[in-house]
């Protein structure tokens, strides 16, 4: 119904939810079709990043109402990386590289970086991460340790 009135921007709070894939799935490229021919923007908040994923171009990350990260998803994704190697303290890493999670066993450091320049350091293994990687990061920082009640917002143009 609010498509029929033609507006410039939509706003859906989880607006699939509660369908099934298939029904989630056509939602969702109806939707597409719609920003596509109409040049409509929309505001979308999920759960569900695999479906901010395929549809969203702009995310925008709240924790704790507040905004933690924003950006093009593209340019999001390639400014983040998995670190894996022999233990060291994450202090040590180049001023560029900030760390978002870090994880260590006895032999071993895993770290989500996030710098625009490449990674040099041969002793670090490098690997892309996903979009529900990028987002659980983030909202694993959340102060009060309750990631289920924050949601993505992604937007798409």
């Amino acid at each position: 119904m609010a498509i029929a009135k033609r507006p410039e921007l939509l706003i859906l709070d989880e607006p699939v939810a509660s369908l099934d894939p298939l029904a989630r799935r056509a939602f969702l490229q109806n939707l597409m079709e719609v920003v596509a021919e109409r040049g409509v923007s929309v505001v979308l908040s999920s759960h569900l990043v695999a479906d901010l994923e395929r549809v969203c171009d702009y995310l925008v990350v709240l924790v704790g109402s507040q905004v933690r990260l924003a950006g093009d998803v593209a340019d999001l994704l390639a400014s983040h990386h998995r670190l894996s190697g022999p233990r060291r303290d994450p202090g040590s890493l180049p001023a560029n590289q900030h760390v978002i999670e870090q994880s260590h066993t006895d032999k071993q450091t895993t770290l989500l970086v996030r710098t625009d320049d490449p990674i040099l350091d041969p002793a670090w293994i490098v690997k892309p991460l996903t979009l529900d990687d990028l987002i659980l990061a983030y909202m694993g920082q959340a102060s009060d340790g309750d990631a289920n009640h924050h949601k993505s917002l992604g937007v798409v143009r």
